[in-house]
């Protein structure tokens, strides 16, 4: 079967769901409304509450729910087939996913910019609560178990992945500085935003050549180390204020992402291959190679970021409003 008219069927559908759903629950569901000010402006503290411009907002989210777990488990379940695959991950995501991230996101914002267990117990109550804090822990601890160990493998003994990824580090605080503390009072975007595009593209050509250089080894680190230096990141990136490292990372590495995904979409209009493999596997009733499961339920759980997650429901913060 030919990819032109999947993908663009597939474009379609995100299109018109976009443009026709979301628009129907933002109105009508949820009831938004501009007026109302959102944690970020009403307890700005510099730190954690700081209001964000809605592109930069835009990247923080992106990038925080764009990892790994999109690639790892269509992957692991194309056992099933292309074709089961193909439809959950674009019904679950307009059903489900999308929807489901959109409620608690503005169920953060109308409850003070509380987490998904704060907002459980207060609206349900204190055992929901608690019940809701050890499966959120548990998520957490799936989630950097299994998809911590693909980044783990794509980046030990890779120095061109490490610096790229070391170089982003300084680059995001040049631009957190420059986009909010460069203008008393004033959020800049445009010159931090093409300063950090070129000195991203830069890295990743800067990365190909220090790997094939003598000084490789420098970045050429084991799967220990490498998890190690994560846990790190991740230490630092949680103790610093959200403006300063974590929030313009994430925004320029949406830039390399939706750059990605869009020359891949390019390339598959011009090129428009055909997908040669089965659209249904005789694995659908169990003991495939990998799954040994049937395609009920085990399609669901192999492919969950993307379709549905609460993972991405972890992610929340308020732009300012217009």
């Amino acid at each position: 079967m030919n990819t032109f008219p999947i993908l663009l069927g597939a474009l379609c559908v995100y299109a018109l769901a976009y443009r026709y759903y979301s628009a129907f629950i933002a109105a009508k569901a949820l009831a938004l409304d501009d007026r109302r000010i959102t944690p970020a402006n009403r307890f700005a503290d510099g730190h954690n509450y700081v209001a964000s411009p809605r592109w930069v907002l835009f990247g923080h989210h992106f990038a925080a729910i764009a990892g790994a777990g999109p690639l790892v488990g269509p992957t692991l379940a194309a056992q099933f087939g292309f074709l089961p695959g193909f439809l959950w991950l674009l019904i679950g995501a307009v059903l489900a996913g999308c929807v489901q991230d959109f409620a608690v996101l503005v169920a953060s914002i109308r409850h003070r910019g509380r987490s998904l267990a704060s907002i459980a117990r207060s609206e349900i109550s204190p055992f929901a609560g608690l019940v809701t804090m050890v499966a959120v822990l548990f998520i957490l601890l799936v989630t950097l178990a299994g998809l911590g160990i693909v980044v783990v493998n794509a980046l030990a003994n890779s120095p061109w992945g490490v610096f790229t990824i070391g170089c982003i580090m300084p680059i995001a605080i040049v631009m957190g500085v420059w986009m909010f503390k460069s203008h008393a009072g004033k959020i800049t975007v445009t010159g931090p935003s093409i300063f950090g595009v070129v000195l991203l593209i830069a890295a990743v050509i800067g990365g190909h050549w220090f790997a094939t250089s003598s000084a490789a080894g420098a970045l050429t680190f084991s799967p220990h180390q490498i998890t190690l230096l994560m846990a790190t990141y991740g230490f630092i990136a949680s103790v610093l204020p959200v403006w300063l490292l974590l929030e313009p990372r994430d925004y320029l590495a949406t830039y390399l992402k939706l750059g990605t995904i869009a020359i891949l979409v390019v390339g598959v209009f011009i090129v428009h291959p055909d997908i040669r493999f089965p659209a249904v596997t005789q694995f659908v009733s169990g003991g495939g190679p990998i799954i040994r499961g049937k395609l009920f339920p085990f399609l669901f759980v192999t492919i969950a970021c993307g379709a549905i997650s609460g993972f991405h429901s972890l992610v929340r913060r308020a732009p300012r409003p217009k």
